[in-house]
């Protein structure tokens, strides 16, 4: 074994070079492209064909790859995020010039925020047009920059299996995001030369410093109240597996974002204080805040604001793959870099002894058990029409087990799911917050379903963010997805009105009229309901999951209690 092979370094493989050493000639840059994401191992494109980008559709009609034309660009970043986040490996949309590449914007910004892997392709222009008042002529790599990890134009076919090379692997390196490349239709269109330069795999990372992460194991022996406050990179199965070795030996409290939803498990449920987010008043912020020994894992400040949680008189640990990325709130003494499962399992080996946790602590940890126990006897029993959010909450646990998915929108209930549904396998819910996008629920169910095609798969929305997506209704029947979408009705953007109601004492442009929902998803060829008393929420529910393919299930919400999301009240009071 060499050198480059012993250090995880990737290999040219011969395969993918001429026999004869000469350089591999291609009828088209579009083949050329098409090829390269073969090599990549990429199953799926999703987007909208235009005359720009025309030649690489017809390159994918002879490839292993399935195109799936989506309905609105933005959607097919989503349902490639979906498949990022789910896989680790780039989904890929590839989209017209012009408005085809600006409609992408929102989900590639999305894609980075939230850490899920996507190479996004958009035509343009030919070179010799490109600075002619010429339609759907657009300077997309200046537009992308801001909101990927990577944007360049192909400016010579030479070049294009370097460039499509560099996205993935920064798409998916590191804290993935995604990756854009600009192009020319007349790159794609004529003749090129070049090898394929796919690298599946990526270099790996060690640990941190060895000497570091035993300094770090003597501070939590010696902290008197630490916790664990986990993020996005955390939910990576591998770095799950690990924080659960951790925690199970260490015993020490534990809090998360929203994006690390299902790294406990159940055997370490009484140490876990809840997710944090949005509103400062969670079980987790009330141990964040008396903290003397703060352990940030994988997180980043787009998650949930450090000025939020760190009040300044803890000692703050950041363990990633990154360095911190530093505000006034966020300046770690400490910063273990390097691969996150690795320098967890060697923290873990540097810790003699579980931790005893301090009476405010425990007392902490204990009202948060005894709330989860709250809910569970008495959320179901919850009645009045229309349906109160905890009772909700309550019978869509039910529907969660592990061979679910469950893909969470924007809105008021985003928040309520988050706090009080639970899962215990990593990244089966997910949530967007970095961003905080409306309509992404439903492409990234379409995504997800495709990944795992025998799981089902659970996506929630509020009427206003299911209507931003809902064309791809049609999507998800053309593929067959196993999907169920709950829609939680009260005809407003009601997440917005509670913040207006908070700030100014009334709401403004919030308000909008109903819709046939169940009428609607029928329109489409996907199975419709409607829960039209409170006694029929869970048959409805069950009877909408038992479907075989895309259901869709309206159910009017009560939100009257909403304005408790950001006061300090214990959730009992309401059950």
């Amino acid at each position: 074994m060499n050198v480059g092979q012993q250090r995880g370094i990737d290999q040219p493989r011969k395969q993918d070079q001429p026999a004869n050493g000469e350089p591999q000639h291609w009828s088209s840059g579009a083949e050329l492209i098409v090829k390269h994401l073969e090599k990549q191992g990429v199953k799926y494109v999703f987007g909208i064909p235009g005359a720009k980008i025309d030649r690489v559709y017809d390159a994918l009609v002879d490839s292993t790859i399935q195109t799936i034309p989506v309905r609105h660009e933005a959607n097919g970043a989503f349902m490639a995020a979906a498949i990022g986040r789910l896989t680790g490996k780039a989904g890929v949309t590839v989209v017209t010039s012009g408005p085809g590449c600006s409609n992408l914007v929102t989900g590639l910004a999305t894609a980075t925020a939230e850490g899920d892997p996507v190479v996004a392709m958009g035509g343009a222009v030919k070179r010799a047009d490109r600075l002619k008042l010429t339609h759907q002529s657009l300077d997309t790599v200046s537009l992308f920059h801001p909101v990927t990890k990577f944007s360049a134009e192909i400016t010579a076919s030479s070049a294009i299996s370097e460039v499509l090379a560099n996205a993935f692997r920064a798409a998916e390196f590191g804290r993935p995001g995604a990756a854009f490349i600009s192009l020319p239709e007349d790159i794609i269109n004529d003749p090129a030369t070049g090898p394929i330069l796919a690298y599946p795999h990526l270099p790996t990372f060690n640990s941190a410093p060895a000497v570091n992460v035993e300094r770090v194991a003597r501070m939590i022996e010696k902290a008197k109240n630490p916790i664990l406050l986990l993020g996005l990179m955390a939910s990576r199965p591998e770095n799950a597996q690990a924080l659960r070795r951790l925690l199970h030996h260490s015993q020490l409290p534990v809090t998360s974002t929203y994006q690390a939803a299902g790294v406990i498990d159940q055997q370490h449920f009484d140490h876990f204080a809840g997710r944090v987010g949005l509103f400062n008043n969670q079980a987790g912020d009330k141990l964040l805040q008396q903290a003397d020994l703060i352990i940030t894992v994988g997180y980043s400040p787009i998650e949930y604001a450090p000025s939020l949680w760190n009040s300044g008189n803890a000692t703050l640990i950041h363990i990633d793959v990154l360095p911190a990325e530093i505000d006034t709130a966020y300046r770690p003494d400490i910063e273990l870099v390097g691969d996150i499962c690795i320098t967890i399992d060697m923290l873990n080996e540097y810790i003699h002894s579980p931790l005893h946790l301090s009476s405010s602590s425990i007392a902490i940890l204990e009202e948060r058990t005894q709330l989860r126990q709250q809910l569970a006897a008495r959320g179901i029993d919850m009645s009045g029409f229309a349906i109160h959010p905890l009772r909700l909450v309550r019978a869509m646990q039910d529907l969660v087990n592990k061979d679910v998915t469950l893909c969470v929108d924007m809105g008021s209930f985003h928040i309520w799911l988050a706090r009080y549904l639970y899962s215990f396998r990593a990244r089966q819910i997910l949530m967007t917050n970095g961003q905080q996008t409306m309509g992404v629920a439903l492409p990234w169910a379409i995504g997800a379903s495709l990944v795992n095609p025998h799981q089902k798969v659970v996506s929630v929305s509020g009427d206003g963010g299911f209507m931003q997506s809902s064309m791809e209704l049609e999507t998800a029947v053309r593929l067959q997805s196993n999907i169920l979408h709950i829609i939680w009705v009260d005809n407003a953007y009601n997440m917005v009105e509670i913040q207006e109601e908070k700030k100014y004492h009334r709401s403004s442009g919030v308000k909008f009229g109903p819709i046939d929902f169940k009428a609607y998803a029928e329109a489409f060829g996907a199975k419709g309901f409607a829960v039209e008393s409170a006694d029929e929420l869970v048959s409805k529910l069950w009877q909408a999951m038992d479907v075989q393919g895309p259901a869709v299930i309206a159910i009017p919400v009560d939100y009257s209690d909403n304005h408790y999301l950001m006061e300090n009240l214990n959730i009992s009071q309401l059950i």
